[in-house]
């Protein structure tokens, strides 16, 4: 199965550019050229990762697809692709895993979509097991509390 990405860019040649580079290499692509596409494709499909330029219809676009991407129950991985980098940490507040520096050379690229990939389907997995191993335990020590009062 051919993982699902959705790139949002308001830049048509970075935007086919990338799309052409990551079909090329067996990902599954959909395209977005603003803010509001992006927002809408995220909630009507499933992707395993979005990658949003951050400078769109306005400065900070970008995050409103982070945020709309990090509200969907399916958890996509979600990277800012810009070419402007943030200093400090305000896109890991807003919910982005990972920022991309562009331009950026193909190989480089695609070696930190797998990484990030990679990453966040582990967490995804460690998170699920914490909460089966949490509702597990909550179950035994409901049980155990009530023989206890019997």
């Amino acid at each position: 199965m051919k993982r699902r990405l959705l790139l949002v860019d308001d830049e048509l040649a970075i935007l086919l550019t990338l799309k052409t580079i990551l079909e090329i290499n067996g990902f599954a692509v959909d395209t977005a050229a603003s803010a509001a596409e992006g927002i809408a494709k995220v909630k009507a499909n499933e992707y395993h990762m979005v990658i949003t330029d951050m400078r769109m219809e306005s400065e900070k676009a970008g995050f409103d697809v982070v945020r709309a991407a990090k509200r969907q129950k399916y958890d996509p991985a979600v990277a800012l692709l810009t070419a402007y980098p943030l200093l400090g940490s305000d896109w890991k507040s807003e919910g982005a895993n990972s920022m991309l520096v562009k331009p950026m050379n193909t190989n480089d690229l695609l070696r930190q979509i797998e990484a990030l990939l990679v990453s966040h389907e582990d967490n995804k997995r460690m998170k699920s097991k914490g909460v089966a191993r949490a509702a597990a335990n909550g179950g035994r020590s409901a049980k155990t509390s009530s023989k206890q009062a019997s």
